[in-house]
């Protein structure tokens, strides 16, 4: 199965089941954005929408692509406002010229099933305005050393996705050879926070 196609099965039951990294994803979003100002958004990997709702709230005009139709289905369903587009597109191929400048692209929980970072940073570089941010917000590698991957449950029984794995250096070369300077990286823990458990999270803000 396609990652495209297991996405389009995940989108009926992606809000609902028990997800610890959703559900911290959008604490690290929220905790690490609230302290910038912007305008307009784009926003890849939109999903279901789980981060476009809070961005709206900030008073932005958010694009949201996804290259499942299912997963986009379930936004749309949820989020009605003429601030929000949603759009269908391989973020790994040549990006939509209908996708206007921004002054804030946000990527989360989607560069770990894309195995070329530089192209996806030389695009967002392309669409981000001068002063502009790029926040990303993944699986921190850490995890993925010991097994973890994106999965969810079906009726034949778990289905894991395919993944890659970047380390941190690689998120900063590529960042680097596009034109971004980092801002700021965190690492995000599951609460209560045990000791010797690595970060279920990376978040970096890279600035144009």
């Amino acid at each position: 199965m396609s990652i495209v196609e297991a996405y389009n099965q995940w989108a009926h039951q992606y809000d609902s089941n028990e997800n610890k990294t959703r559900d911290l994803d959008r604490v690290a979003t929220q905790k690490t954005l609230e302290k910038y100002a912007f305008k307009k958004v784009l926003e890849l990997g939109c999903g279901t929408g789980k981060n476009t709702a809070w961005l709206l709230e900030q008073g932005a005009e958010v694009i949201g692509v996804d290259f499942s139709e299912g997963m986009l289905e379930k936004a749309r369903g949820k989020i009605q406002s003429y601030k929000v587009t949603f759009i269908q597109a391989d973020i790994t191929k040549e990006w939509p010229a209908e996708i206007p400048p921004v002054d804030l692209a946000t990527c989360s929980l989607t560069l770990e099933h894309i195995a070329d970072l530089d192209f996806v940073f030389q695009q967002a570089y392309q669409k981000i305005q001068s002063g502009g941010y790029f926040f990303i917000c993944e699986l921190h590698p850490f995890k993925q050393y010991v097994g973890s991957k994106a999965r969810y449950d079906t009726a034949e029984g778990v289905r894991e996705l395919e993944v890659y794995v970047h380390h941190i250096s690689a998120f900063l070369q590529a960042a680097k050879q596009s034109g971004f300077s980092l801002v700021e990286l965190e690492e995000w823990f599951d609460e209560p926070r045990e000791e010797q458990t690595p970060p279920r999270l990376l978040s970096l803000v890279f600035r144009k």
